[in-house]
């Protein structure tokens, strides 16, 4: 009688081909649902665009439940990929488990909060997981040359930017004025 594998415990980092493909990393009808989230959320945008997006979003929560040490912020356009697989909570759930720890997601829009640092540094932190990076997502909250996207928001509240949280813990809040 022969078993199947288990699986380690403990978070794994994506295999090879799903680095090169992070949608193998959901199934293709899980990845449509996706995709079709995104592209409901933003009538005007082409599915070419929505899939570039939705596999970015992958690449984003995948990287932040492998290393929630890491402060990690989105892009306005690959947070909205993010936004499409959050709708999916059982499939995000999965997914973060998977790779480590549920990622939070704070939102929050304040053009004056903005460090490009922080998604520069996401874009690296992405790439030393094994990934390659879409840079062509990674602008500027104001910049919609590229796609205008629906996500409306970018960074948490003042006190941090988004990253994934320990189990219990409570995410800031903006102060009061």
């Amino acid at each position: 009688m022969t078993t199947a594998p288990q699986r380690p415990p403990g978070p794994m980092a994506p295999d090879t081909a799903a680095l090169r493909n992070p949608d193998l990393l959901l199934t293709d009808s899980q990845f449509a649902s996706v995709v079709n989230t995104i592209l409901d959320n933003n009538p005007s945008m082409t599915t070419d665009m929505a899939k570039r997006i939705a596999v970015e979003g992958i690449r984003f929560v995948v990287t932040g439940a492998l290393r929630p040490e890491l402060a990690m912020a989105p892009s306005r356009i690959v947070d909205e990929g993010w936004h499409a697989l959050i709708m999916h909570t059982t499939l995000y759930a999965d997914l973060c488990e998977r790779f480590g720890q549920f990622v939070h997601h704070a939102p929050g829009f304040d053009p004056d909060h903005f460090d490009p640092d922080i998604l520069e540094n996401t874009q690296r932190a992405i790439q030393g997981v094994g990934f390659e990076v879409d840079a062509d997502l990674w602008r500027a909250p104001d910049d919609n040359s590229l796609v205008s996207v629906a996500a409306n928001c970018q960074h948490a509240p003042n006190c941090s930017t988004i990253k994934p949280t320990k189990p219990g813990e409570k995410p800031c809040h903006k102060p009061s004025k």
